[in-house]
């Protein structure tokens, strides 16, 4: 087994003291020992010898101090910085982890979930409401002629849209809502324990809510709409089944003339 310096240096340190206590006591033992009635010549060798073990004593006690300010503090010191070091490298790894770990799950640029997020949160969802035997609500949303917002004013303003939308978005939803950007202009939101009334009600406010955003970026001024598709979860489809049944949904909406909601 090996120790390390800190170690080793603290049992010599401890050593030291112990030797040093191991003389005082012999000391004094000879001190009790000495009878009354002993005569001066061998009275003095005694207090020699106490005198020589007591000297013994402090050299091995100012060794101690010496050692343990010289050699023991430097090391603790040394390793209580490396100790700080590490666990403040341990933080910073963890927090960059973390930040990992979220940017995965993150759209860029609306701070909102993503679809890989999106995708997962639906099938935790529908395994726990299979148990409990509740309704699931699932909206599409994807921006009506968004392209040509791009195309005429380009990609900064159609970024603008997007963040104008995803801001809408949160805020018409509750926290336990699953709000994801699916990608380019497609939205989704998990609408959990919702009948299919509450849900076309939600839908229509959001999509009135979007349809009143007022865009600004720079000397832009625009509005945008959305199409929604709508679907209940029947208890029994898959993930991928739920999704794509909403999606024909959507695209029912944009075939209607879009800027309406169809379930």
């Amino acid at each position: 087994m090996r120790f390390h310096k800190s170690e080793s240096a603290f049992f010599v340190f401890m050593a030291l003291i112990f030797g040093a206590g191991v003389l005082i006591l012999y000391a004094y033992g000879i001190l009790y020992a000495v009878p009354r009635g002993m005569d001066a010549a061998d009275r003095v060798k005694d207090i020699a010898d106490v005198t020589t073990l007591l000297f013994g004593t402090g050299v091995l006690l100012a060794t101690a101090i010496f050692f343990g300010i010289f050699l023991i503090y430097p090391l603790i010191r040394t390793q209580a910085r490396e100790e700080y070091k590490l666990r403040e490298m341990t933080e910073t790894l963890s927090a960059r982890s973390e930040t990992l770990a979220q940017a995965a799950l993150t759209d860029g640029l609306t701070g909102m979930q993503n679809r890989r997020y999106f995708d997962d949160a639906l099938r935790e969802y529908l395994m726990e409401f299979r148990r409990i035997e509740k309704p699931i609500g699932l909206m599409i949303l994807d921006l009506d002629h968004f392209k040509q917002v791009n195309d005429t004013h380009g990609h900064d303003v159609g970024d603008e849209v997007l963040r104008a939308v995803a801001g809408c978005l949160r805020d018409m939803t509750r926290y336990h809502d699953v709000v994801a950007r699916l990608g380019g202009e497609e939205f989704a939101v998990v609408a959990p324990n919702m009948t299919e009334e509450q849900l076309f009600k939600l839908a229509e406010r959001i999509r009135k809510a979007v349809a009143a955003l007022v865009v600004v970026a720079g000397n832009v001024r625009l509005r945008v709409t959305t199409s929604i598709g709508l679907a209940v979860w029947d208890g029994k489809e898959t993930g991928e089944d739920f999704y794509r049944r909403a999606d024909k949904q959507l695209y029912q909406a944009k075939r209607q003339g879009r800027n309406r909601v169809c379930a």
